[in-house]
């Protein structure tokens, strides 16, 4: 996690568990369609694990996601 995430860890997104699921994930992302919600995960553009049939994702991979620079 980088100094920026470290920063926003305790202050965004505190009343989400460490560990979020698709459903969560949407919420934190402004309510993004479940399919965009999907696509991020399958490529990789957000870190998670898969448990059976469920993604796990960590909240710091949430916000490594939204302040990484993506200047591509």
């Amino acid at each position: 996690m980088n100094n920026n995430s470290q920063k926003y860890y305790k202050s965004i997104f505190k009343d989400y568990p460490d560990v979020v699921n698709v459903k969560q994930l949407q919420t934190m992302l402004g309510g993004i369609s479940k399919k965009l919600a999907y696509n991020l995960l399958k490529n990789n553009f957000i870190n998670s694990i898969k448990i059976g049939r469920q993604y796990k994702i960590a909240k710091a991979d949430v916000i490594l996601y939204l302040t990484q620079n993506n200047s591509s």
